[in-house]
């Protein structure tokens, strides 16, 4: 074994694929993030933990509205996501930089991506650990397929920049859901 310096430690854990948080601000503003730091925390009702930087918009609109959209985009929007992600919703319109076709959501405020093969209205339901690790819990009310876009691979960050795709499906027995 060889030591790996503990900022390299992320690399290790990728929670899941890369995806779209979409917010609109009690003003009525919209704004679109990339984030990759989420993960499932019940299946019923559907429950996603995810961490959003304080010093991004859309903790601010989330904070304020307690709604989101997590968009769930496949590999052709890589580039797309990236540069989504590389700018600021403070003085960038990012829909309109990337392209992005905000859809209106059935139960929150926050739209739908027209672009992205899934997309998950979400709703906050806990913040008692946003203060101390920004860390939002959103219960998932309604979800969108698009039947156009069967099985997407989604892409993966693994850091400083780097990306993997989803490969080879295995299948194996299984008593869970």
């Amino acid at each position: 074994m060889k030591e790996l310096p503990l900022a390299e430690v992320y690399r290790l854990i990728e929670p899941g694929p890369v995806v779209l948080l979409s917010t609109r601000s009690r003003q009525g503003r919209s704004n679109v993030m990339t984030m990759s730091w989420h993960t499932m925390v019940e299946v019923a009702p559907p429950t996603i933990a995810c961490i959003v930087s304080s010093n991004d918009l859309s903790f601010f609109a989330l904070r304020q509205t307690r709604e989101c959209v997590i968009a769930i985009p496949a590999v052709g929007l890589a580039e797309k996501v990236v540069k989504v992600g590389n700018c600021s919703g403070r003085d960038t319109d990012k829909f309109a930089t990337a392209w992005f076709t905000p859809l209106p959501a059935e139960q929150v405020s926050a739209p739908l991506v027209a672009e992205c093969f899934a997309n998950l209205e979400c709703r906050v339901v806990d913040t008692r650990l946003v203060n101390r690790y920004n860390l939002f819990v959103l219960e998932v009310v309604k979800a969108w397929i698009d039947p156009q876009q069967p099985r997407q691979k989604t892409i993966h960050h693994i850091g400083n920049g780097a990306f993997v795709v989803d490969g080879e499906v295995i299948h194996f027995e299984s008593r869970m859901p």
